[in-house]
């Protein structure tokens, strides 16, 4: 085939292939998320997704874990005999350290507020608080910083 040729066939392949492809670009659907059109958006906007809470376990002190190794100890020490008894307190004081962290940690729980969100170029993002926010599924809000606001 010669250069004229393979020209030729060049151009009739980007004839029929750029259409093409620009009508499969127009043909593409319109990004909606909870029932609002994205290209709608504001720059710094986006859709309220979901709204859920989730419950989280709170932070330890320590006092849990000093109280259920103490209580532990004496639990193991009245257990066992001879150097029996010295495992066993050790082991109830790890053993009782450990349970009094977690009991601590399941008193001090608390629920959050999480809420998913579609920015306008289709990416998500999740923001958390402490309180119910205002706002519920299908509410347009602006990302300002690392928190939401509305609109």
């Amino acid at each position: 085939m010669n250069i004229r040729a393979c020209s030729l066939a060049l151009a009739v392949a980007c004839a029929v292939t750029l259409p093409a492809l620009a009508n499969d670009a127009a043909s593409q659907p319109e990004k909606v998320s909870s029932g609002v059109k994205l290209s709608t958006l504001c720059d710094h906007c986006s859709v309220v997704d979901s709204v859920t809470t989730v419950t989280r376990k709170g932070k330890a002190s320590g006092v849990g874990a000093v109280g259920g190794a103490v209580l532990g100890g004496v639990v193991g020490h009245q257990l066992g005999g001879g150097t029996g008894k010295t495992v066993l307190t050790a082991g109830g004081a790890v053993a009782g350290g450990l349970a009094g962290n977690e009991i601590e940690k399941n008193m001090k729980k608390y629920t959050v507020w999480v809420t998913h969100v579609t920015l306008k170029n289709g990416t998500h993002r999740t923001f958390e608080e402490r309180a119910a926010p205002a706002f519920r599924k299908g509410d347009v809000v602006k990302v300002d910083g690392n928190r939401i606001v509305k609109s």
